[in-house]
């Protein structure tokens, strides 16, 4: 299984970044983080993946356990390669086709975005195993 997010900036905040390894480290190196300079850069390396999830405000809000589900399903439609993608402050690049998916109908900024992603990605993960995490 290969999970990625690519997403436009940097991660400024050391205590964020922090957060956001510890996720990383707990899903083994299965979740893969690829920052780009630009929406461009950004664009070019999204066409060359086989499935993508969009993060975007008018995308599906889900619960934890039904994030879950649609995760795995993903999964399995995507040969156990998924990326997730955040756009910049304009949103997403024209042109990417993928699953639409919004955390909450609030806003965030990007950098706590990635880090409510790779939280939720393992969650699903430990709710598939039925483990204690997720109650």
């Amino acid at each position: 299984m290969k999970l990625k997010l690519f997403s436009v900036g940097k991660t400024k905040e050391a205590w964020l970044q922090a957060a956001i390894e510890e996720y990383q480290k707990r899903l083994q190196g299965d979740f893969e983080i690829k920052l780009f300079k630009d929406r461009y850069k950004l664009k070019e390396a999204c066409d060359k993946e086989k499935r993508l999830v969009l993060l975007d405000p008018s995308g599906k809000v889900f619960t934890s356990e039904q994030f879950s589900e649609f995760l795995m399903k993903e999964l399995e439609l995507g040969g156990a390669s998924l990326t997730f993608v955040i756009g910049d402050a304009d949103g997403l690049p024209e042109g990417l086709e993928g699953a639409k998916v919004s955390l909450s109908k609030m806003t965030f900024t990007h950098q706590i975005a990635r880090l409510v992603l790779v939280e939720q990605v393992f969650r699903a993960f430990e709710i598939e195993k039925g483990s204690k995490y997720h109650k």
